[in-house]
């Protein structure tokens, strides 16, 4: 079947005529050229950037087709640039867009600054967006100042705390009005390091007050003293005013930490007087031990004394009646010590003794 296809192909060739296949033939190298050319060259886009005087030409389109960039993504930001009468040339714009830059963003951010008379060449917002920093909105911010609330609400914090030097707890609130620095935007710190020095600004400044009565009158003195410490250096703003919007009473930190000084000192002191009666306890133990000790020798001693008196009498060193006169003696000073004791401890309810 397919031989019979061949063969019937070749005899419908055979009956055509030269002059039709040319035809033919020129029509589709026509077809072919025209579509090249539609595709190499948007002559919509090329007919804008005639008309405005756009410094594009054919080649130019040609060759950013072959390098593989859309001409419309150049072209037309192009157009604008030089419909607003700033500086931009093609090869710098595509230059970024093959950087993976957005060009369209670099462009309207050149117009705004024209705009508004800030001083912004093609270089600086190329390498602007290159950084990773909205380069339109930084424009936008040198135009229009925006306000940043300190401390951040979003960061859980509600207000700054501060101790004065009498020990009233301040709390405030800060508005920091700031302006990006265009020159700066590279490499400058970002609105976290704002926040964070003016917060230790605002400290250091109540901290240093006398009394919490001289900020409470005079809460304009707090911004007074942060911004001359110029806090903005090496950040990508400028701050034009930090402003007090709230200052409340906190606690009297001073007196409770007096509180708890006393209180440590009470227990400090509880201990040390635990430790001195625990001390004169052991040493109270220790003298009854010792007088235990004393009472037994005393014991010890005196069963030596008839020892002594029956060593005598077999010596001959005592008689009969010395050992008489000893016992009598020994039972005198006896009831003299009785009666005495009587005495000292005086008679007792009930004794018909008893002295009215």
């Amino acid at each position: 079947m397919s031989s019979t296809y061949l063969s019937a192909s070749a005899a419908w060739a055979a009956q055509i005529d030269p002059t039709v296949a040319l035809g033919i033939g020129i029509v589709a190298f026509i077809v072919i050229f025209l579509w090249l050319f539609v595709w190499l060259i948007p002559i919509k886009l090329w007919i804008a950037a005639l008309m405005t005087r756009t410094p594009v030409g054919l080649l130019d389109m040609i060759g950013m087709r072959l390098r593989r960039v859309s001409p419309a993504l150049i072209v037309n930001p192009l157009i604008a640039a030089v419909q607003a009468r700033v500086e931009a040339s093609r090869v710098q714009l595509e230059s970024h867009y093959l950087a993976q830059g957005n060009v369209w963003m670099v462009v309207q951010a050149m117009i705004s600054a024209s705009k508004a008379k800030l001083d912004l060449t093609l270089d600086q917002a190329c390498a602007i967006d290159l950084a990773g920093r909205n380069v339109l909105d930084a424009v936008r911010m040198s135009v229009e100042p925006r306000v940043i609330d300190c401390p951040n609400p979003q960061s859980g914090r509600q207000t700054i705390d501060a101790v004065a030097k009498d020990g009233i707890q301040l709390r405030a609130k800060a508005r920091v009005t700031v302006r990006a620095n265009l020159e700066r935007l590279i490499g400058g710190a970002t609105e976290e390091t704002i926040i964070a020095r003016v917060g230790e600004g605002i400290v250091s400044s109540i901290g240093s007050a006398n009394s919490h009565k001289d900020v409470l009158e005079n809460p304009d003195s707090i911004s007074k003293k942060v911004l001359a410490k110029g806090l903005d250096s090496g950040t990508a703003f400028s701050i034009l005013s930090i402003d007090i919007a709230d200052v409340d009473v906190g606690q009297n930190i001073g007196a409770k930490l007096q509180i708890d000084q006393a209180e440590a000192d009470k227990q400090i002191a509880q201990a040390r007087a635990e430790q001195r009666r625990a001390m004169a306890v052991a040493a109270e133990q220790e003298f009854r031990a010792r007088e235990q000790e004393m009472r037994a020798k005393l014991v010890e001693s005196e069963s030596q004394v008839p020892l002594a008196i029956a060593d005598a009498f077999r010596q001959g060193r005592l008689g009969i009646m010395d050992y008489y006169n000893m016992r009598n003696i020994m039972a005198d000073t006896e009831m003299r010590s009785s009666i005495s004791k009587g005495y000292e401890e005086g008679p007792k309810p009930g004794d018909p003794n008893r002295r009215t």
